[in-house]
């Protein structure tokens, strides 16, 4: 999920079997019937059987076959990691060396042991890793034109809930596992933070460009990875400029690495790019406001910006950092404001407190505490838990502070923007990109 740069700072850019049931058996399958009376009755009788006779032979029971994990993933995906991964044992993400002065780090058995330490934290965030990788995916495969942006974003959320087993229908359900921000479908010259609010009827054309950017979250821990999908062949050059930014980017990125300097990587290799389109020749441009950002638990947008452009922010990435590494290439200005309907909203880790005297917001901001807590959401999402006619509380929870609005950021109309992030985790061994694949 994007971040914005600061307008005060762009000043300093050069250009960013589950119950035990008790088991029958001779006591209580039903097949031996021991009645008292007619035990009485028999030994009365002179040609009785004998005792053994009238016992019933145990039927022998077969034993129950053990359902066994399934393998492989379902198409759309609803098989839960866990069930995939039943030792908990995710795969691991990208490892990279660190180099020069922090080589030592990776054979280091202080580090070693420091990595260990973070055993919870690495589980969690390679399950989360694991189920955005499989949504996405599932998504790169039945994305098409004709469908609408609706259809496409709960085919994508309703993979990540599944997966991660938790559907944040019940109160404080999302907060253990599930959508880490609403499902960003951001489509030509409109960069971020845009997904359908509810009765949208926006279809997916042949000629669009889509970024997709998609947040999972386990036990807070938030993943934050986004791609870009096109239908016409004369985008690749865009999308392959911003990919290979991210990728530069990502390779610089690690221990004591200066931000600013890493905007500049950045800004070199996109701008080295350039893309055709109509007989037309633009420059791939990065949008110097929009940067890429550490992730703190349950909060998406740290106390840090990586920019996409140079810069003289000196501000070092230090062990035990998670960053989003994003970067954003457009054919138009390479800079965006904000235009349109608001769909996301996420309430303030600083939100002060208000002596709420509308009725609607107060009602409204329990439910944001108990269902979403800082974790980003939509108006969507507010419908699917029952809630209506809440516009006006929650407008009043904006305007308090109390909650951020994000509105859709836009380049100017007829341009095309591409987008591709990765996370990654500055450990004290390795920088792991958590959320690598083979796709990207």
């Amino acid at each position: 999920m994007a971040a914005q740069a600061p307008t005060g700072e762009l000043g300093q850019l050069s250009v960013e079997d589950a119950g035990s049931k008790p088991t029958p058996d001779a006591a209580g399958n039903g097949n031996l019937n021991h009645d008292s009376d007619d035990s009485e009755d028999d030994a009365e009788g002179a040609g009785a059987p004998a005792a053994g006779d009238a016992a019933k032979k145990k039927k022998k029971r077969k034993p129950r076959k053990k359902k066994k994990n399934p393998t492989q993933q379902s198409d759309p995906p609803r098989v839960l990691i866990t069930q995939l991964f039943p030792d908990k044992k995710y795969p691991t993400g990208e490892e990279v060396e660190y180099v020069n002065e922090n080589r030592y780090r990776t054979t280091s058995e202080e580090k070693r042991h420091l990595d260990n330490l973070n055993s919870d934290f690495l589980t969690d965030y390679r399950h989360a890793a694991e189920a955005h990788r499989q949504t996405r995916q599932w998504a790169q495969k039945n994305v098409k034109p004709g469908q609408t942006l609706t259809e496409i974003a709960n085919g994508i959320e309703d993979s990540v809930r599944a997966l991660v087993g938790h559907q944040g229908l019940e109160e404080g359900d999302a907060l253990i596992a599930g959508m880490g921000f609403p499902t960003g479908l951001s489509i030509n010259h409109c960069a971020a933070h845009y997904t359908p609010n509810t009765g949208n009827k926006m279809v997916l054309q042949q000629d669009d460009v889509m970024k997709i950017d998609i947040g999972v979250h386990v036990n807070g821990k938030i993943v934050d990875s986004a791609f870009t999908m096109a239908f016409n062949p004369r985008y690749d050059p865009l999308l392959e400029a911003v990919k290979a930014a991210t990728n530069a980017g990502i390779k610089e990125a690690g221990i004591d690495a200066r931000v600013g300097e890493i905007g500049g990587i950045i800004q070199e290799v996109m701008e080295s790019y350039e893309v055709e389109i109509n007989g037309t020749t633009y420059p791939v441009k990065p949008i110097r406001n929009l940067n890429g950002h550490n992730i703190l638990p349950y909060s998406i947008h740290g106390t840090k910006s990586v920019p996409i452009v140079k810069s003289n922010d000196t501000t070092k990435m230090e062990e035990g950092d998670v960053f989003a590494i994003e970067t954003f290439g457009s054919t138009g200005n390479g800079y965006v404001h904000e235009e349109g309907e608001v769909s996301h909203y996420a309430k303030r880790t600083d939100a002060p407190k208000v002596d709420l005297r509308l009725s609607s917001a107060k009602s409204l901001l329990s439910v944001i505490n108990k269902t979403f807590g800082t974790l980003p959401w939509c108006r969507r999402y507010l419908d699917r838990v029952g809630q209506d006619k809440y516009l006006l509380g929650l407008n009043n929870l904006v305007a308090n502070g109390i909650v951020e609005s994000y509105p859709p950021l836009v380049d100017k109309k007829g341009s095309y923007t591409a987008q591709f992030e990765h996370t990654i985790l500055i450990r004290p061994t390795v920088k792991e990109v958590i959320s690598r694949g083979d796709d990207y």
